[in-house]
């Protein structure tokens, strides 16, 4: 990593399974950036305490996004590439950028409200783990984080958490600006078209996945939802089903949306095309991914060296953090 170009960091929570969504919207970014920027990738396991878990399933989780990004093309000799976890570092800021957030503040994060609603049992981590984010962009001089509208609140806060250090505390963080992601990331559920396809769905049916085998890849793409007209349009105001068809087709392809919908009269041609499209862009990071697989020691060893190399940017950034806010050096 160069001194001082514009920085950019992806983190991943390894819940669920990652989805061709995340592939366009955050991984390819970062393969086609990786190489001319500075860039920051990590799996963000600590988040993934915040709702109740299980141990082994997080453990396990965290191997496969790991193996997953490498086997899409993340150089960790190119990027910085880490489990959050390995890197102490991220916690101790946490505390320290407690210390100069207001309760209001994380109280009002709109994802705090939607998920509490949905808890009998509210870890103190979901009201908290905001500002473990940005600890996480801080931490690390981060310029630019891409993110979707559903976390751009979080960077607003990790923007403001550092003005307010900087403005007491003296000069220590760069303000982060949140980016949007490629608009061909706006792929949504192919069984419910009106849906973002996330990878924590209850269902898998809409959810195109990494890992997913050829053969289920066609049967999802053959079964999405289109609409009764008949017509193969790109208009995902009112045609949202075979809107997000060609949307698909356009990311695994580089072609426009509105351009691939003057090439199909019917939508049995027009799913054939996108399932081969989707398999031609998935299945070759499914393979790499069960090579990695029986080589549990190489991504280890990628992940322990990635991880000395982050606690040491870390370790300054929080050495300064620490001194501006008023603790004695040990």
């Amino acid at each position: 990593m160069s001194a001082r170009t514009t920085r950019r960091l992806t983190g991943f929570t390894p819940s669920g399974s990652l989805h061709l969504g995340n592939y366009v919207g955050a991984i390819r970014p970062i393969v086609e950036r990786q190489h001319t920027a500075d860039t920051v990738v990590f799996v963000s396991d600590l988040h993934a305490l915040t709702l109740d878990h299980d141990p082994a399933e997080v453990r396990r989780r965290t191997t496969e996004f790991a193996t997953l990004l490498l086997a899409a093309g993340a150089d960790p000799d190119a990027c910085l590439f880490l489990v959050q976890s390995h890197v102490p570092q991220h916690t101790e800021l946490h505390y320290l950028l407690e210390c100069a957030t207001g309760f209001g503040e994380a109280q009002r994060m709109i994802q705090f409200k939607e998920k509490a609603g949905q808890q009998q049992h509210v870890r103190m981590s979901l009201l908290t783990y905001p500002i473990l984010m940005a600890a996480d962009i801080l931490i690390y001089d981060t310029d630019e984080v891409p993110v979707g509208a559903d976390q751009r609140q979080h960077v607003e806060l990790a923007r403001d958490i550092a003005a307010r250090f900087n403005s007491r505390y003296g000069e220590t963080f760069t303000l982060p600006t949140a980016v949007n992601p490629p608009v061909a990331a706006r792929i949504m559920d192919l069984a419910t078209p009106t849906a973002k396809m996330s990878k924590s769905t209850a269902s898998a049916a809409g959810s195109l996945r990494l890992l997913d085998e050829p053969a289920v890849l066609r049967r999802k793409v053959m079964r999405a939802v289109t609409d009764d007209s008949g017509e193969v349009v790109f208009d995902p105001e009112r045609r949202p089903g075979v809107s997000n068809l060609l949307a698909v087709l356009g990311a695994c392809t580089g072609a426009d949306p509105h351009g691939l919908a003057r090439s199909f009269d019917r939508y049995g041609e027009l799913k054939a095309a996108v399932a081969d499209a989707v398999v031609d862009v998935v299945e070759p990071v499914r393979q790499r991914c069960l090579e990695l697989a029986e080589k549990p020691d190489l991504v280890r060893d990628v992940l322990r060296a990635g991880a000395q190399r982050a606690r040491e940017l870390a370790g300054a950034k929080v050495a300064l953090a620490r001194e501006a806010i008023g603790l004695l050096p040990a």
